[in-house]
């Protein structure tokens, strides 16, 4: 993932502290009060990465088979691949009978195709919608939250559209939008706007915690769930990568005392090979702090001198 990064010798240099709550957040999370059972799910962005064999999926692992010791790992996925074209029937068949073979709770949070984010910019997008949601029936029980990811050049001149798009969305699917224009967070009158909109359509605000763009890092809940996308920089930065992570079980530990049902957690890395070790740093460090029961990751290889001991 190429999205915030920067030169690797500005790193050090880099203030990775997270920003106070949002004004949104405070609205959100008021019954002072842990829920019940929050939920909690721990993943990648993708399961096709060659570097995983011999590291998380068996020597010898076939492409075709790469979602399947995906699986067995993590509890769920962003997926990406939802982006570059809308998912047939056929694949998403396939993608579900993978999770089915886990045996155990899997969700996928489908990302939507760049048509109608990036190309038709959420105007003139409707069948296009039809057909990507209207596919994604196909996960059943499999299908987490759709993630809308706007682009850097999508700003409040087009709230207007952005209102009247997600207005259409149905009301019995989960969402979340993850705003990049600079503008949505800096001028404080059209932050409250996008949030409350976001509040008041029952639409998650996804937070992106990247090296290079830190104003994305709003800290804004919309709804009582957290899906954060958390992007490392990887091997020769992990005390930084753990520290962040740390910071991160800090701030959702307040949030969940404060209502907070569902967090999301999902892990990027400019270098893919390094995903699956800072992700079970997370899943360990959850399940320490946060009351969480998620299973570690199994390497297949030794991972000494990385995110874990």
């Amino acid at each position: 993932m190429d999205f915030g990064k920067v030169a690797r010798e500005t790193i050090p240099g880099i203030d990775f502290s997270l920003p106070a709550d949002g004004l949104q957040t405070g609205l959100t999370l008021h019954k002072m009060e842990r829920a019940a059972d929050p939920q909690f799910y721990v993943g990648c962005a993708k399961w096709g990465r060659d570097e995983w064999i011999g590291q998380i999926y068996p020597k010898g692992t076939k492409a075709k088979d790469f979602l399947n010791q995906y699986v067995k790992q993590f509890n769920s996925i962003e997926l990406n691949a939802s982006f570059y074209q809308i998912p047939t029937e056929k694949s998403i068949a396939s993608w579900k009978k993978s999770a089915e073979s886990a045996g155990a709770p899997f969700l996928f949070f489908p990302k939507f195709p760049r048509t109608i984010s990036h190309i038709h910019r959420l105007a003139n997008a409707e069948a296009a919608t039809d057909t990507f949601l209207a596919n994604l029936q196909g996960f059943a029980e499999f299908l987490g939250p759709v993630f809308l990811q706007l682009s850097d050049n999508f700003g409040p001149a087009k709230f207007d559209v952005l209102e009247s798009y997600l207005r259409s969305l149905p009301v019995d699917m989960r969402f979340f939008v993850e705003l990049r224009h600079t503008d949505w967070f800096s001028d404080l009158a059209i932050r409250k706007q996008v949030f409350s909109l976001l509040h008041e359509l029952k639409i998650g605000s996804a937070i992106t915690d990247a090296s290079g763009r830190r104003d994305i890092l709003h800290m804004e809940l919309s709804t009582p769930a957290a899906f954060i996308r958390f992007v490392g920089n990887g091997q020769d930065f992990a005390w930084s990568d753990r520290e962040r992570v740390d910071s991160w079980v800090q701030r959702l530990s307040a949030w969940l005392d404060a209502g907070l049902e569902d967090v999301y957690f999902f892990l990027h890395q400019h270098d893919e090979r390094d995903t699956p070790s800072i992700a079970d740093y997370t899943i360990e460090q959850f399940n320490k702090h946060l009351g969480s029961k998620l299973n570690r990751v199994n390497f297949i290889t030794n991972q000494l001198g990385m995110f874990g001991d």
